[in-house]
């Protein structure tokens, strides 16, 4: 009778964990470049965000923005030690206005981001669960929203109640909801054939039931996307709504009235005004992309294996 070796087969190659990275697998050395560059993308974002916010806040508190800055003395002096982003026509600080101007901005953008997905999830959510001609009504509802372009509806809105900051939250909130809708409907469609919403049904729950504890908490994810990718896009129509004369008042110092005086400034030779706050508003904006591209590559391939069940 033939002897049999029972002893077992040493590690190979592929599978020794002390190997060197040259010699891994590529799709491995690429999983963790992935990572890397998630984590990365992650970290700049909200290092850059927290950082901008924190400076909006402190940098104008510490100024003293509301204290008399105005110096005819120092009109339209170029960057400086004392004046890191130069002063504007009245001799008022650029830097104290950039920072002071994002603030409000910002504050301004969240209200309408956080408005916007509060409708677009409750729509989205109501005609997917509902489907047949009550979902059909609804999108056509949203498409109609969508056939007219977001800043001439803004700028209806804005008109009929100029210099209101109601108004403009109202006009960028009420405009920017049906890209969320979609997002979520598309979710509800999906996660509505599972085995855990028909073993609900089942048990005799209603649809508003379901819809409540098993549906809304499982669109959380795209919704908190959206929401973080509506940020920067109501930052820049605040801006333009501002730059065009018709967003926030001008006593205010948001980043589109800054903007709108730079134009002009620009003629004269004075290239800070404009560059400096434009970059603040540039830095924000790849701040928000880092971090909706890292909770995106964090959420979707676990919703792609949560669906393969």
């Amino acid at each position: 009778m033939a002897e049999v070796d029972l002893r077992p087969a040493p590690p190979s190659a592929e599978d020794d964990p002390w190997r060197p990275a040259a010699r891994r697998r590529p799709g491995a050395v690429r999983g963790t470049r992935s990572a890397f560059r998630g984590r990365a993308r992650l970290v700049a974002g909200v290092g850059g965000l927290v950082a901008l916010t924190l400076a909006a806040v402190l940098v104008p508190w510490l100024g003293g923005l509301d204290q008399g800055l105005v110096d005819y003395t120092a009109i339209r002096q170029p960057p400086s030690l004392a004046h890191p982003f130069g002063t504007d026509g009245i001799g008022r600080d650029v830097a104290l206005m950039a920072f002071k101007g994002l603030g409000i901005s910002l504050l301004v953008a969240a209200s309408c981001a956080v408005i916007a997905t509060v409708i677009g999830t409750l729509f989205g959510a109501v005609s997917g669960l509902l489907g047949g001609w009550p979902d059909r009504v609804l999108m056509r509802v949203v498409d109609g929203v969508n056939a007219v372009p977001h800043l001439m509806l803004g700028i209806v809105i804005v008109a009929l109640y100029r210099g209101s900051v109601l108004a403009v939250i109202a006009s960028i909130g009420l405009t920017h909801w049906t890209t969320v809708a979609r997002v979520v409907r598309s979710e509800v469609l999906s996660l509505r054939s599972r085995p855990f919403v028909d073993a609900a049904v089942s048990g005799g729950a209603s649809r508003w039931r379901v819809l409540r504890r098993h549906l809304l908490p499982a669109v959380v994810p795209p919704a908190v996307l959206s929401a973080v990718l509506i940020l920067p896009h109501a930052v820049w129509h605040e801006t333009a709504l501002s730059f065009l004369g018709l967003g926030l008042p001008p006593h205010l110092a948001s980043i589109g009235n800054i903007l709108a005086e730079g134009r002009q400034a620009v003629l004269l030779g004075s290239w800070w005004i404009l560059v400096f706050p434009s970059a603040l508003l540039a830095a924000t904006t790849l701040s928000v992309a880092g971090i909706a591209a890292w909770w995106r590559d964090r959420t979707l391939p676990r919703r792609r294996s949560e669906l393969a069940l």
